[in-house]
């Protein structure tokens, strides 16, 4: 059976300095008009999805291809350097600026984002390798909402490229990012795209902020003046999430992972009709999933330092999880593991440990949120 994961979609290069003080009282009183903030050495790394996700999927053991797209500028050598021993398959855009993101993420306040897009914007179906595609088991494709290709035209393009991908008998997975509301993202027929692209997409782990954002706005505006901060912490599982996790399922979806935060996870599956219909080889091992919900609680981490590449390898997690053949708690359980070592460190992959030593300290009674049931 194929086991290479292909991992594609945005790729940056991610800047973060780091901040030798914490803000309890908020990022104002760190970050001021005309103060000189002393920062540590700047953690300078691969970012997005592409690279995110994708290294924390070799990490866990998986054989990955890495697709992507940067401009024929400095950053994008730096980027090509950092990723040439993992196996990068990126295009290079003559004449485009590579895509960065200077990270914000000061101990104590949620994390802030410069963003330019670059070269992620000219994306389009064609800067995929389907030959490479067509030997994995897997292709994994993040950050859409940030690549104007992506959403461009009524998403044309990402209905097209998870259209490709499943008829070459390719398992899918699609993972989104942050919306802001003022680009033209915001403006986009999120909940038209997904109706169009997600009968396609047999595993959809957005987290439960974007996915709000596409189908459910005035439920995220509730949300959002309830909570005065963090929405995860005023969600209700079962009156916010799930029917959430529903709708995507209804739309198409096999199976819907929802990213909650520090709250945890949640896991819905599909019919078994749907399931079977998964492909790279993994439709007969999830069998067991059919119409399966779960909320998994998040991991107690032994520190926090940045929430930075959380998401993504929490998924990777999960999706590595999946092509082993591990139950639905299972693998939701091991991408809990892998978010709460994420925050331990300033990138994506430095807090990771093997799926053996997470397994260890689960059995030892690693430390959990309280439960929350569905």
């Amino acid at each position: 059976m194929r086991r290479k994961i292909v991992s594609a979609g945005h790729i940056c290069l991610d800047i973060t300095p780091a901040f030798l003080h914490g803000a309890p009282e908020g990022i104002g009183k760190v970050l001021t008009p005309g103060q000189l903030v002393q920062t540590g050495a700047a953690d300078i790394h691969t970012g997005g999805s592409v690279a995110n996700t994708g290294l924390a999927l070799r990490f866990f053991g998986a054989e990955t291809v890495l697709m992507g797209k940067v401009g024929d500028d400095a950053f994008g050598a730096i980027v090509q350097d950092l990723l040439a021993p993992y196996g990068a398959n990126m295009r290079v855009a003559e004449g485009e600026a590579t895509s960065y993101s200077v990270v914000l993420a000061v101990p104590g306040c949620d994390r802030i984002f410069l963003h330019h897009s670059g070269a992620n914007d000219s994306f389009t179906a064609d800067d995929l390798d389907y030959a490479a595609i067509a030997d994995a088991c897997l292709f994994h494709f993040g950050y859409p909402t940030i690549m104007c290709g992506m959403f461009d035209n009524g998403g044309a393009a990402l209905t097209e490229i998870f259209r490709r991908v499943k008829v070459l008998g390719t398992a899918t997975s699609m993972d989104m990012a942050a919306i802001d509301v003022k680009s033209p993202a915001g403006q986009a027929d999120w909940d038209g795209i997904l109706r169009r692209t997600l009968p396609y997409v047999d595993f959809f782990v957005p987290s439960v902020e974007e996915l709000l954002y596409m189908l459910d706005k005035p439920k995220l505006a509730a949300l959002s003046a309830r909570a005065g901060g963090d929405v995860t912490e005023a969600l209700s599982i079962q009156d916010d999430i799930v029917p959430l996790a529903a709708k995507a399922l209804s739309y198409g979806a096999g199976v819907v992972l929802i990213k909650c935060g520090a709250r945890g996870l949640y896991v819905a599956a599909g019919c078994s009709a749907r399931l079977a219909d998964i492909g790279g080889g993994l439709g007969a091992d999830l069998a067991g999933w059919c119409d399966m919900r779960h909320f998994e609680a998040s991991f107690m981490p032994e520190k926090v330092v940045s929430a930075t590449g959380a998401g993504d390898t929490c998924i990777a997690a999960f999706l590595v999880a999946v092509t082993q053949g591990l139950t639905l708690r299972e693998c939701a359980a091991m991408a809990a593991a892998a978010g709460a070592c994420c925050v331990t460190a300033y990138d994506a992959l430095s807090g990771l440990i093997p799926f053996e030593k997470m397994r260890a300290k689960m059995a030892a009674g690693w430390e959990k949120r309280v439960e929350y049931s569905v």
